[in-house]
């Protein structure tokens, strides 16, 4: 009854076990069947769902101009078990996303508050002064920090050496800048100040008005036919300070502008 190599010879063939002894003796996984039925597609999906490669993919292609309907939710439902650690649970229920959709080249607009800046070229000027005398400006710095003293300016002489239009000699020193005017033309403050002078230069620049911007710097009006401002009157960039005119040492209407640096007249066009 014995084989040779001492196992005991079954009597008769195997009685047929029944399955439901076959599950006592070896319990299976109650998600074995259904993972079993998953095809790829399944768990391609399963595997979005729980990495959120899905929602972005939706939003890829709707980008693009495709149609995609999201079927798969943004993040998998969390599992939990129960008490026994045996029955898994759905912690909670997710709903479908909508339809992503969007044309192609569709352009795509942000609502957002307008920005709007505003120069505040009296501001610059301060604080050019404020960190330093006005003798130890640059020409680079100072640049642009004062007003065109008119609307229009067109040089009819510039600051320096010249030919003196009134004598004709040579190595005449032209101490600001001459811009054409007719007669009557408003004349305007480079920058906001107090108004020191105003009245007749006895040294050939006829009316004369001059504003004090503050720290050695000063601006001048001159051969004006008028002017509307007082000693020791505040005023503001671009105001109407005066009218052009030919008082003085001159030989036709024109504005000559000065810009003065602890006393010191400079190339107004260093400022302008």
């Amino acid at each position: 009854m014995q084989t040779s190599r001492g196992r005991r010879r079954a009597d008769g063939p195997p009685a047929p076990r029944g399955a439901e002894d076959v599950a006592a003796e070896r319990p299976r996984d109650l998600h074995r069947d259904s993972l079993r039925r998953r095809g790829p597609f399944r768990q391609m999906t399963d595997f979005a769902a729980a990495s959120g490669i899905g929602q972005k993919a939706g939003i890829a292609l709707a980008a693009t101009g495709l149609v995609l309907t999201v079927t798969v939710p943004a993040t998998g439902p969390v599992m939990a078990t129960d008490a026994g650690g045996n029955t898994p649970m759905a912690a909670s229920a997710v709903s479908p996303q909508p339809q992503i959709s969007a044309d192609i080249g569709a352009q795509i607009d942000f609502s957002r508050s307008a920005v709007v800046t505003k120069a505040d070229p009296d501001g610059k000027l301060k604080q050019l002064l404020s960190a330093q005398s006005a003798g130890s400006v640059t020409r680079a710095a100072s640049a642009g920090t004062l007003a065109a003293p008119l609307a229009t300016l067109t040089t009819a002489s510039p600051f320096g050496y010249r030919v003196s239009p009134i004598t004709g000699g040579t190595g005449d020193f032209h101490r600001g800048q001459d811009f054409v005017a007719q007669c009557g033309t408003s004349v305007l403050a480079a920058a906001t100040g107090t108004v020191t002078f105003a009245g007749w230069h006895q040294f050939g620049g006829g009316n004369r008005v001059v504003i004090d911007h503050g720290n050695g710097l000063e601006t001048t009006y001159n051969h004006l036919s008028s002017f509307n401002v007082k000693v020791g009157q505040t005023v503001s960039r671009g105001d109407v300070v005066a009218l052009s005119g030919t008082t003085g040492a001159s030989t036709g209407c024109h504005l000559h502008f000065e810009v003065q640096v602890n006393g010191e007249v400079v190339d107004p066009m260093g400022w302008l």
